[in-house]
């Protein structure tokens, strides 16, 4: 069945790159798939769905705009989040343009819908089924979606700091693996772009407590790494978040190198503009079994690491 939060849901942060706080209230919703609503947006249609054709901007995070130019910003994590605890039906308050940071990961998220609980509403459960393989790739960098009778995760990234170097990690994405394999792992950055980013007016929210910052060979943060190859793990929690902007749990196998916000919305833009590449499907219990939300619970939580 649809599911949705039993009761609302107030967490409070810093924005990253705004560095402005932030308020969410996520709300139950028995339908209309996941909505954002700026309250502080009183003039106009202030309620933004998160739909892969509404996201207008890929710089260092995913933002959402809707026709009336209220928009949202750094809405992955979050995204990640309800995908991977199986939430498809909520409204989202926030009082302001960005998702907070929380701790660099979708940790808080997770932990807030695990302790609150779910409850389903009525409906069909549906998913998007991949049924040919679709493919963006430009400058070294690529992403695919492949056919597969459930959502996988392959991820390759390659930078030239050794505290980060080259990294693959491939995960099927069911019964709980988000919240186990995933979830924690936080967004970093090398200290080389720190100044660079601020300096342009981003991350001005960021720090030692929000990030993984890397120097060469050195990670910066006091406690170190949450796990020895947290940088990739966390990219593939971000390219969660972004797929489920399709709008529906996927039926396929995603595979990304080097790729980032921008490529994976490229990639979900391609998916529908191709005929006979897609299909809308409804699943019964059984199959339904296998989406990434599927049975997820706090006991999940205290195995993850």
């Amino acid at each position: 069945m649809p599911t949705t939060f039993k009761r609302e849901i107030t967490l409070v942060g810093m924005g990253l790159h705004s560095g402005r706080p932030a308020r969410l209230v996520l709300r139950p919703a028995t339908s209309g798939g996941i909505r954002f609503r700026r309250v502080d947006i009183r003039d106009r249609d202030n309620v933004i769905p998160a739909r892969y054709d509404l996201v207008t901007d890929t710089t260092l995070c995913t933002l959402l705009s809707n026709a009336a130019g209220a928009s949202v910003s750094t809405v992955e994590h979050l995204m990640a989040a309800l995908a991977g605890t199986g939430v498809t039906h909520a409204l989202i308050d926030i009082d302001g343009p960005e998702v907070p940071i929380m701790d660099g990961s979708a940790l808080r998220f997770v932990q807030a819908i695990l302790r609150t609980g779910l409850v389903d509403v009525p409906g069909e459960t549906r998913a998007i089924r991949i049924l040919a393989p679709v493919r963006v790739e430009e400058n070294g960098v690529m992403a695919e979606l492949v056919p597969a009778p459930a959502l996988s995760i392959d991820f390759e990234i390659d930078f030239a700091d050794a505290a980060i170097s080259r990294q693959r990690k491939a995960l099927s994405m069911v019964n709980g693996t988000f919240v186990r394999e995933l979830g924690d792992c936080r967004t970093f950055c090398r200290r080389a772009d720190v100044e660079a980013m601020q300096a342009r007016g981003l991350a001005l929210g960021g720090s030692l407590d929000n990030a993984v910052v890397v120097d060469g060979a050195r990670v910066l943060n006091p406690g170190g790494l949450r796990r020895s190859d947290e940088f990739v793990r966390h990219k593939m929690l971000d390219a969660l978040g972004d797929l489920a902007l399709a709008g529906a749990p996927i039926l396929g196998a995603y595979r990304g190198a080097r790729a980032g916000h921008g490529v994976t919305n490229r990639l979900l833009r391609k998916l529908f503009a191709t005929p006979g590449a897609w299909e809308e499907v409804s699943l019964d219990a059984e199959a339904a079994r296998d989406l990434p939300g599927a049975g997820v619970g706090l006991w999940d939580l205290r195995r993850a690491g």
